[in-house]
């Protein structure tokens, strides 16, 4: 029955395949990374009419003293500085 269901519903499939449909970790608000990463936080970059992408910046370990506490201004303007930056693309499922 399952090959059955899987060519009447092809979206079965790719929900099994790809478990988007998923969460992990479970009852998690990933809004708000600053509550399970240090020096992280949720920013949003409008990317063209209607599309907006949502993005964590993480400010390098070695100012992780420095940015406890601070707004979110404070974590733009740290983008500016010598370090490196680096791009994490991590797939399609949905969530951060």
């Amino acid at each position: 029955s399952v090959p059955f269901l899987v060519r009447l519903f092809p979206v079965i499939l790719n929900k099994f395949v790809f478990l988007n449909f998923m969460a992990f970790p479970f009852f998690v608000d990933l809004r708000k990374p600053e509550l399970l990463l240090n020096n992280t936080i949720s920013l949003y970059l409008p990317t063209e009419p209607g599309v907006t992408v949502g993005v964590w910046h993480m400010v390098p370990g070695s100012s992780g003293t420095e940015a406890r506490g601070r707004e979110q201004r404070w974590f733009e303007e740290a983008l500016a500085d010598a370090h490196p930056i680096i791009i994490y693309l991590h797939g399609n499922g949905g969530t951060r």
